[in-house]
């Protein structure tokens, strides 16, 4: 608890006045040395506001009279990489997509930017490995199953115009109907459609029911999918006697796609890359392994 001071003794510094406890504070002034350094850090700072970018404004920040800026200087070397890599990205914009592949040069510098790319753009959907994300419709870019095309031409219109998106006319579209929820099949028929999508994939299945799905399938699935379930690219209709499943093939996920339907949306980059990047991302994907 605070007491009342007790008087000082001939000799002692000062104090503050205060005591707590019976201990008290000196009033000792600050060292010399200590002030000093204190002065010249105002007196930098003070410097460094009126040479340099220091006071944020509403749109920008102060310029300083030395006129640095460090965003400059960043664009300033995007700049020169790409002046530098300006010949070779004009090669790749001017050559047929189907001879880059006959270039090593384009291909290496293709393959080294368009991982950039990817790196950037694409991995939050495929992932890292470009693997895709199994059950949630993002598909995977190593296999050799390709729903719109795997072919150079294929991935770079894909990537250039996107699917089912509203910002690219010419975006790739097709729309699943959807058969359970808007009373197009009757759950009877739901039943035994899925059974028939399960035996065609090589799955366990009811055989009495698949029987009956069959004529269901040829009545209501064929025209996208095929008598036989392979698909058809042309409509972006998926192979669903494989075993790759975009958003899963087990009984209750394909009784959840017939019922509701799938519509994954990928977004166009012609508004976001330029053409020398989307080229150069579609060779990367092409090159992964699955390319056609």
């Amino acid at each position: 608890m605070s007491v009342k001071p007790t008087k000082q003794k001939p000799g002692e510094p000062p104090t503050t006045g205060h005591s707590w406890d019976g201990i008290e504070e000196y009033d000792n002034p600050m060292p010399r040395w200590w002030l000093w350094t204190f002065y010249v850090t105002i007196i930098w700072a003070i410097g460094y506001s009126i040479l340099y970018p220091a006071w944020p404004l509403v749109n920008d920040a102060t310029k300083g009279l030395l006129g640095q800026s460090t965003r400059a200087d960043v664009a300033a070397e995007i700049q020169a990489y790409a002046d530098a890599n300006a010949e070779i990205r004009t090669r790749l914009v001017e050559t047929e997509l189907t001879e880059i592949a006959a270039n090593p040069d384009l291909v290496q510098y293709a393959t080294n930017a368009g991982a950039a790319v990817f790196r950037t753009n694409c991995v939050q959907c495929h992932g890292s490995g470009a693997a895709g994300v199994q059950g949630q419709g993002y598909p995977n870019l190593l296999d050799d199953d390709w729903i719109w095309g795997g072919d150079i031409e294929s991935i770079h219109t894909t990537v250039t115009h996107g699917i089912r998106n509203t910002t690219d006319d010419n975006a790739r579209y097709s729309e699943m109907p959807r058969f359970g929820a808007d009373g197009l099949l009757d759950d009877t028929q739901l039943s035994q459609v899925v059974e028939y999508v399960l035996q065609i994939s090589g799955q366990e299945h009811d055989a009495a029911l698949a029987t009956e799905g069959a004529t269901v399938f040829l009545d209501n699935c064929a025209a996208c999918h095929g008598d036989d379930g392979t698909g058809s690219r042309d409509v972006g209709a998926p192979n669903l006697t494989d075993a790759i499943w975009l958003y899963g093939g087990s009984r209750e996920t394909i009784t959840e796609s017939v019922t509701y339907a799938r519509f994954g949306v990928m977004p166009n980059w012609n508004n976001r890359l330029s053409e020398a990047d989307i080229r150069s991302v579609a060779i990367y994907v092409h090159g992964l392994g699955g390319g056609e």
